[in-house]
């Protein structure tokens, strides 16, 4: 399949280019950080913001994008289920 976009220098604010179902822990940082995430079940999403910030995003709605550059996702304090990272 040819990419016509291969050769283009990515920015933040292309689309993803690559990604990664999250297994949310409150000690291990995500194996790269997120440009967003992607939210399959409704619920809250506790993050640690690439900045080192920690924020919780309260009801988020299933099939939403979560426009957060997010290092982790915590164990404690999310309850939003099947999490996406994209990159």
């Amino acid at each position: 399949m040819t990419d016509i976009f291969e050769g283009r220098t990515r920015n933040l604010g292309d689309p993803g280019f690559d990604g990664a179902a999250v297994t949310s822990s409150d000690d291990n940082d995500l194996a790269t950080t997120a440009r967003c995430l992607y939210i399959g079940g409704a619920g809250n999403v506790a993050v640690i913001t690439a900045g080192g910030s920690t924020v919780t995003f309260v009801a988020v709605n299933a099939g939403s994008f979560l426009p957060v550059r997010a290092a982790r996702v915590l164990a404690t304090g999310t309850t939003a289920t099947s999490i996406v990272a994209l990159w």
